[in-house]
Parts: structure tokens; C-alpha cells; sequence
């Protein structure tokens, strides 16, 4: 029997999630995802435009209006293929895109006061939450063209690279430094957003395309680009930028302060927050201030009052206007009762006579003229330092790509801040070497690695192909 639905509504569906009283105890996923009733009134919502602006806001090209015109069909599984077509981790991007500032961003319904726009992503996540319980189904694939490529990282960039290609026929290696596939979506994203079982899920899928995936092994270490050059027509880059970045300021050296990085893979991929189950250990603080105003440090924060802390607090040098974190999780953030010291900048980390974290001096901020990124520049107000107790420092300011594979490279042109010069098409200066993702953009979204590594894997099609003409794509400058 349809489901029926009343005619376009101005307002979405809302998307059931867990209390804050009760999901600020649990590693459980917050968001519950919508039921069948909920999506099919949600993809009843949408106009079904002519010149639908909502393919062109989404990096890997979905065609959006028609698998919600599915889903308002109620044929879900083609809804899936339609997903599935151009893009092989639809339940990772339907939890983490930001498809606020994407997809939905230029959504017609949203235009004009028609309206919310339509929940592009809880719609993405349904069909594919909906194809895993029914039972993923592999495509067909093509001959096999005889032609090999290495991928280095396993993370969203290497991943997609891997499963565009591996459908062109093409046989895939992936090689992974760490011991579980997925780079970012296992070690950096917590459970609560984004369970590690979904991730398993869509890596299997790209496993049964036939991409063979070897855990622990650093390229850089084990071997060089150069020495999978000999055994391999193409390799391509997308090893992240996982080197984090700190304060330079007084303490940083103390017991109980973590880099967000070491902070967060040590919860989630090592899963300490299941110690002593699992034999990782972290410093569960009584009060930890978390130092930044990214997904990272909501991230931290919010792992953190998980972990036992009886107070979090995120210290932001700008305002609420400027925090680069998604609206959505600071909301969770603030929902779950984490404080938020806004227009603060640290000025040095305290410590005891045994070296472990007491507290941080901190300093009020004032917004002046924009400086280079665009943003309002903070500036110290003077006379207003003060000190927040803490026992556990997380800083999450941001992270750089690790040198090793450049420093073990030559011939590959380097960037500031560590970052592989490469062209629209992945293309490197190196000829047969292809980069995308945070290595070569610095840190970025999940979907943006993603459509670089679609990119590159048709540029990498034609580079080992030998279509005439290619040559050109590598003259980097």
C-alpha cells in the first residue's frame, strides 16, 4: 500500500534523535534517521525542478532529484542504484556532508521563503541505512583492462578513487598506514555521528568491487611512489593531512594536553572510551577545555563529557557568527551541555609541580577588520586575562599533511603547509602520480576528498588508457 502524504508542506520532516540526557552518557548515534513514512513525505516536498541547481552543489555529481523522485515512489531500491551510481559511500556522506552549505544550499525550496529546503542528506542516508538491511548488491564490472593503480590512504579521497576505478575494470591496491580502512571516518569522527559499523559496511562494498585493501603498510616506510611506479602504471595520492597542528604557547608539553588527533583516534579508532575492554587508555578529565570552533573540536568536546567529564568547555578565539563547525553540531553540542567560551584566546597552559594540566590563562578577544581568510580578525582586549580550571587540554586548531611521502618523492612539487601541487584533474608534476583531498586542499570535507578522488580517477582512466593528448594535464607549473 502508498504511503500517503500531504502536498508540499513548507516545512521538512524532522529527523528523530536521542535525548541530550541520555546521549551525553552514550556513544550511541545521535541522529536516528527517518523511518519510511518520514521519507517518503520528505521527498514529497521537492518541486522536481527542470534545471535542478542541487546536482551542481553536490561534489560528486548525485543526481538528486531523481533519487528523491524514487524515494517519493517508494522505489527504493532503484533509488539506490541511482545513489550508488556516483557515489560508493552514500551512508558516510548522508551522516557528515555538509549538505547545508552544498546541495542544500541552493535547494529552490529554500529560495525565496518557499520554504525549508529539501533534507538532501536524510534522504541519502535512508536509501542507504534501506539498502544495507535489505543486502548491498555489487554491480556488474567490466573485463579487466590489465591495467594496475596503487592508491595510497584509505580515507574518503582513496576510497572513492579505488571504487571509480575498480568499475572501469581496472585492478586496485589500496595501501593503508593504519590498521582498519576509512583514514578520517574511523580515527577523527566519533561513533555518535558516524558508527564505525556503517564505515566497515561501505569499505566491504569497495572490497567486493575487487580492490584488494593492505592495512599497515606506510608508504614512505615500506616502500616509495617511485618503487610503485615499477610496479604499477598510476598511483595516487590521498594520504590526508593528519600532522597536528598546535598554540606554540607556554604548557603545551604538560600531562593531560592532547592534539585533537591523538585525542580522538585514541577514542575512536582504539575505542578507549570501551577501556578496559579495549586496552587503550585516556585521561578522563573532571574538567577539559577543548581549544577551537571546528567539527573537530564539537568532535572532542563532545567525546570528552562522553568519557565522564563533569565540565567541557570549547575556548574560541572569534565569535559564534565565525565558528567553522557545522550549525547542527554545535546545536548537539550546546543541547548536551557543553560550554562555550567565545572571543577567548589562550595565553599559556598551567600546570602543577608534577607536570599535569591545572588550568589555562586565557585573554578576551575583540573582532576588527577582516584579515586574509575573510573573517573578522580578533584582537586582545587588554587587562582581561583570567584562568579556567582544567585538567585535560584538547587542541583542535586545525592539522597539516604528514611530509613522508614528499620527503620520500622527488620530482613531486610541494605547497605551503605541506600540500601536493596538483591540477583540476589530480594531475601532480610528477608524470603518473595523481594527489586529492585534504593532501592537496589542507583540511576540508569529507565530500570534497571525495569528489577529488573521483576526478582523479578519470583522469587516471585516460593517463594509463594512453589517450593521446594527456600530456598535456601534466605540465604543472
Amino acid at each position: 500500500m502508498k504511503i500517503k502524504t500531504e502536498s508540499k508542506p513548507e516545512k521538512r520532516s524532522k529527523m528523530a534523535k536521542q535525548s541530550p540526557s541520555k546521549r551525553r552518557s552514550n556513544f550511541e548515534e545521535v541522529a536516528l534517521g527517518y523511518n519510511r513514512y518520514e521519507a517518503v513525505a520528505e521527498a514529497n516536498r521537492c518541486l522536481n525542478c527542470k534545471k535542478p541547481p542541487c546536482i551542481e552543489g553536490c561534489p560528486v555529481g548525485v543526481d538528486i532529484p531523481r533519487f528523491i523522485r524514487q524515494i517519493a515512489e517508494e522505489d527504493f531500491d532503484s533509488a539506490v542504484l541511482t545513489l550508488k551510481s556516483t557515489n560508493s559511500l552514500p551512508a558516510i556522506c548522508g551522516r557528515v556532508c555538509p549538505q547545508e552549505t552544498q546541495c542544500e544550499a541552493v535547494c529552490v525550496l529554500g529560495k525565496g521563503g518557499k520554504g525549508d529546503p529539501i533534507a538532501i542528506g536524510g534522504l541519502e542516508r535512508f536509501v542507504a541505512d534501506y539498502e544495507m538491511e535489505e543486502g548491498v548488491t555489487i554491480p556488474d564490472l567490466p573485463s579487466p583492462t590489465g591495467r594496475r593503480v596503487a592508491v595510497v590512504g584509505a580515507g574518503p579521497a582513496g576510497l572513492t578513487a579505488a571504487a571509480e576505478l575498480a568499475k572501469i575494470g581496472h585492478s586496485v591496491t589500496v595501501f593503508e598506514s593504519l590498521h582498519a580502512a576509512g583514514g578520517v571516518l574511523v580515527y577523527g569522527i566519533p561513533e555518535f555521528r558516524l558508527p564505525k559499523s556503517i564505515v566497515a559496511a561501505e569499505v566491504d562494498f569497495i572490497r567486493r568491487l575487487g580492490v584488494d585493501m593492505r592495512m599497515n603498510s606506510v608508504i614512505g616506510k615500506i616502500g616509495t611512489v617511485d618503487e610503485l611506479l615499477r610496479d604499477y602504471d598510476a598511483v595516487f595520492l590521498g594520504t590526508g593531512a593528519g600532522l597536528p597542528s598546535f598554540l606554540g604557547i607556554d604548557g603545551e608539553n604538560l600531562n593531560g594536553v592532547y592534539s585533537a588527533n591523538e585525542f580522538l583516534t585514541r577514542v575512536n579508532l582504539m575505542k578507549a572510551y570501551l577501556f578496559p575492554e579495549f586496552d587503550t587508555p585516556v585521561k578522563k578529565g573532571r574538567r577539559t577545555i577543548v581549544v577551537g570552533g571546528g567539527n573537530v573540536a564539537m568532535d572532542s568536546a563532545r567525546c570528552a563529557l562522553r568519557l565522564g567529564a563533569g565540565e567541557v568547555t570549547i575556548v574560541y578565539r572569534r565569535g559564534e557568527d565565525e565558528l567553522p563547525a557545522r550549525a547542527e553540531e554545535v546545536l548537539n553540542a550546546k543541547e548536551e551541555g557543553i560550554i562555550f567560551r567565545l572571543l577567548t584566546n589562550p595565553i599559556r597552559i598551567l600546570g602543577d609541580g608534577n607536570n599535569w594540566v591545572t588550568g589555562m590563562e586565557c585573554v578576551n578577544m575583540e573582532l576588527c577588520e577582516p584579515d586574509e581568510s575573510g573573517r573578522c580578525r580578533p584582537v586582545p582586549v587588554p587587562d582581561t586575562e583570567h584562568i579556567i580550571p582544567a585538567d585535560v587540554v584538547v587542541i583542535a586548531i586545525g592539522t597539516s599533511p604528514n611530509p613522508l611521502v614528499s620527503m620520500t618523492t622527488p620530482d613531486l612539487e610541494i605547497a605551503g603547509y605541506g600540500t601536493i601541487v596538483a591540477d583540476e584533474t589530480g594531475a601532480t608534476s610528477k608524470p603518473g602520480v595523481f594527489a586529492g583531498g585534504d593532501i592537496v586542499t589542507g583540511s576540508a570535507t569529507v565530500i570534497s576528498a571525495m569528489g577529488a578522488g573521483k576526478v582523479a580517477a578519470k583522469a587516471i582512466d585516460e593517463y594509463v588508457r594512453g589517450l593521446s593528448g594527456y600530456e598535456n594535464l601534466l605540465n604543472i607549473t
